[in-house]
Order: C-alpha cells, then structure tokens, then sequence
C-alpha cells in the first residue's frame, strides 16, 4: 500500500511497502533538469548531480563509494529535462544507513574547487563519448530543431564552454534556488514500513528558510531541419512531432498510437524498414512528455546511400497511418501489449520507486495498475484516430547526422 506524507518545510515523502522482497530502493527527486537552466548554465544540473559524489565534510568520494560497496548496494543518480534523481537500492537491513548516506550528499557536499577542476575533465569525457554515439546526440539535435533557443532544446550534458564557467558559487546558488523541500520527493519502495516516514523526515528537515522561487518558459514547438555532418558509418535520422504533455487526459491513447507506429517489433515501421525492405537494424519511435508538452520521435539509422528511400518510407508509413488509421488488431494487441509492460515493468523495487517519485513530482497523485488498466482499455478507435490527425497532420520537425 502507497504511504504521502508531506512534511512540515513542504517535502514530500511516498513510501510502498512491499514485503514480499528483501531490497529496498530510495530515491531523492527534484524538479530540476536542464529545462531550467539558461543558455549561461546549460549542464549546471547534470553537473551538481557528479559533484554530489565528490565527497562531503564526513567522507571523500572514495569513501562513499566504499561504503556502498560494503554494503553490497548501489548507488547512482541521473539528470533528465524536468528533474534529477539521486537513488540507492540496498538490502533491507542496510536501508537506515543508506539514506543517512544520502542524506549528508544531499544536503554536505563540499564543491571542492580542487574536485570541480577534476570533474569538469570527467564531464567533458563524457560529452565526447556522447559524440562519438552518432546515434545517441541526434536525439540531442531533434531537441534543438524542435525548441530552437528553448531550455527543451539545451543538451542535457552542456557544452564545453559553459562546463569550463562554473565555479563552487555557482553550484551553490543554483542547488539553493532549485533544491527546495516543495521542489523535491523522497519515494522508497521495498521491504519497509510506514515507521521509515519518521526517519527520512528527519534526516530531511534540515532545510533552511529560502525565498527563492523558480518558473519555467512556455515551451513552443517550432519546426526545422538540421543537419550535422560527421564522419560516420550510417546516416542517423530523427523526425519530431509535436505531442501530448505528461498529464493529458488522452496520453494513453499516444501510447498506444505510438506502439502501433514504432514502439515494438510487430510495429509498422519496424516490419516494413527493416523486416521487408532491411533498410535499417535499428528503427523505432518514442513519445516524450514534458510538463505542458511533448514531443514523438521517430528515429532510424542506414546508410547513406539508402537515406532517400528511408525518409520516403517512413512518411508512406506515415501517410498510411493518418489515411487508414488503425485496423482492429493494432488496437486490440497494443493494447495487450501495453497492459503486459505495464504489469511487468513494476517487478523489481526501483521501477516502483520511479513510478512513485515521478508521479508524486510531475502529477501530484497516484492511480493503482487497476486504475492505468482501466484507462488503457478505454483507449477506442476513434480516440486514437482523431489523436492520429491532430498530430501527424502537423509540421514535424527533423535532425540528420550523415556523412
């Protein structure tokens, strides 16, 4: 059964209990992702999220790491457009002392100058590997062709330039603006009782008092084309269309919708690019939903000699999509489908933890599996269809990096 409990400064705490396991897994959402960033900071959010490794007033970065070791856990952390999350799974007899760990990350880091310098070097690694994965930064450059000068279209790793800028201050005074107990959940799930609440609660009432508040832009979906060349092997296309937010009464709809057109191995484009014609080993689309937006991706790779018939399959696909709409047994298996990965994606501690914090962060309320299976079932022909004009009807957007 899912436990709220909202504290005294305003954080949030989510908590399942599922004793049929012996883990536990905790994570530390915040609502703070490189859409709030500025063109000045870009990567700020992704870079705070290594710094909180880098060692506090208690242990240096090898010791945490050692101490989760020790406990046979693991910890990580990711940076996304919306949010970042800060999360651990351990066995259930370490759970106290693991959130005590995060805990002092969260709220001692130390920002070392020393240890800034050297994870700058580690981050801008890490962008050149990005680079060196054609297939991965294309993703990166549909997000500048689809929001332009937009914070959605800011690469979420930064650049090199503005990497280099940031000083131990500007750390300080970004966490102190974004990191506030309204902008943050704490979501356990696993063998654990309501009696934890107390504990985490008061591990994180520590915050002080801060009149910093932070807004987003609108986002607006304008369309173009880029283009990079880059000396690869194939050619790497992406095409964005406008979608739905992450609370739209009719997501599942597009989730079914996008199942249908790319989301799985019995898809149309992944039956007709690559099982007919074998244009591509890898072609698939996604839906991402922001919070008063959205944005369906359709990516393929080939080569270069074979990009034209690729872009002219792809908007036949397309074009059949809108004209004939869904057959009966699309609807009906990808709603199966959807149903199954539903159920079965919350099998382990850290996928209900997820689903937990971001529900809590994004929409403030929780519907049971019954409830999201409801709802998928609801999905009819003519919801879908009509959701297939709105948005394939639309100017889309389109990254290539090629040759």
């Amino acid at each position: 059964m899912l436990q709220r409990h909202t504290c005294k400064n305003g954080l949030r705490i989510v908590l399942e209990g599922i004793p049929t396991v012996r883990s536990v897994t905790i994570g530390i959402w915040i609502r703070a992702g490189s859409r709030n960033e500025t063109k000045e900071n870009n990567g700020i959010s992704h870079f705070l999220e290594h710094m909180f490794f880098k060692g506090t007033d208690k242990k240096n970065a090898k010791e945490i790491a050692e101490a989760f070791d020790a406990i046979g856990g693991q910890i990580n952390a990711f940076t996304s457009k919306e949010y970042t999350c800060y999360y651990v799974k351990v066995l259930d007899t370490h759970k106290e002392f693991a959130v005590d760990l995060l805990a002092d990350m969260f709220f001692h880091s130390k920002f070392d100058p020393e240890e800034i310098e050297k994870e700058k070097n580690v981050v801008l690694e890490e962008i050149k590997m990005s680079e060196d994965t054609p297939d991965d930064i294309v993703h990166d450059l549909l997000a500048e062709a689809s929001y332009g000068d937009h914070p959605l279209g800011y690469p979420i790793l930064g650049i090199d330039n503005t990497l280099k800028s940031f000083t131990a201050e500007d750390l300080h005074q970004y966490k102190e603006k974004h990191y506030r107990p309204d902008n943050i959940v704490i979501s356990v799930a696993g063998n654990v009782d309501k009696t934890f609440i107390t504990h985490v609660e008061s591990l994180f009432d520590q915050f002080t008092e801060t009149n910093q508040t932070s807004s987003i832009d609108k986002s607006i979906f304008i369309p173009k084309q880029l283009t990079r060349k880059k000396e690869t092997e194939q050619a790497h296309l992406c095409i964005g269309y406008p979608g739905l937010p992450v609370d739209a009464s009719n997501i599942f709809s597009l989730v079914v919708i996008n199942n249908v057109l790319g989301g799985s191995m019995s898809s149309r484009l992944f039956q007709e690019i690559r099982e007919q014609r074998g244009l591509a080993y890898s072609v698939f689309s996604y839906h991402s939903s922001f919070i008063d937006d959205g944005l369906l991706t359709i990516y393929a790779g080939t080569g270069k000699e074979y990009l034209s018939v690729l872009q002219e399959t792809i908007h036949q696909t397309i074009t059949s999509l809108i004209q004939d709409g869904l057959t009966d047994k699309e609807l009906k298996n990808s709603k199966e489908q959807l149903k199954g990965n539903l159920v079965l994606g919350l099998e382990s501690t850290n996928s209900r933890m997820s689903r937990n914090g971001k529900n809590e962060l994004l929409l403030g309320r929780h519907r049971s599996i019954d409830e999201l299976i409801a709802e998928i079932d609801e999905v009819n022909m003519e919801s879908a269809n009509q959701l297939i004009q709105q948005i394939f009807n639309q100017d889309y957007s389109s990254a290539l990096i090629s040759p």
